[in-house]
């Protein structure tokens, strides 16, 4: 799985004292963007290929300011024109948040998906993971 590590902002934090729960899915976003590349190398959003079909977001336990956290990212489900990824974040070697992503190869001029491509399909099968269940 790809890795990114963060370190929580304390602006991050909630009046309950712990990461709130919004935060994780900036962090979640942020770490998808190796994968990104795969479809627009330079980032250039004027080029941008994927749109957000959904996500789901469940929490394990909480994550707090003070101590890093690691964002693991690797691919779920390689469809015809979309794909899901399975998303973690540890903090002290305790998995606390996982998130299910999916985005379509899109074409936003004809507001339709567009089907994967086999350089797609090889950049993804790199980061392709076991069941996560």
């Amino acid at each position: 799985m790809l890795e990114m590590q963060v370190d929580p902002r304390f602006q991050e934090t909630d009046a309950l004292g712990h990461i709130n729960n919004t935060v994780p899915a900036v962090w979640f976003e942020a770490a998808r963007a190796p994968l990104f590349r795969i479809f627009t190398p330079d980032l250039d959003v004027r080029q941008w290929r994927l749109i957000l079909a959904g996500y789901t977001v469940q929490f394990k336990r909480e994550l707090f300011y003070g101590e890093p956290v690691t964002i693991r990212t690797g691919v779920k489900r390689i469809g015809s024109s979309s794909f899901t990824l399975w998303q973690e974040a540890w903090q002290q070697k305790v998995l606390a948040v996982t998130a299910e992503t999916t985005l379509i190869h899109f074409d936003y001029p004809t507001r339709s998906p567009v089907p994967l491509t086999e350089h797609h399909r090889e950049g993804l099968r790199v980061w392709l993971v076991e069941d996560t269940h």
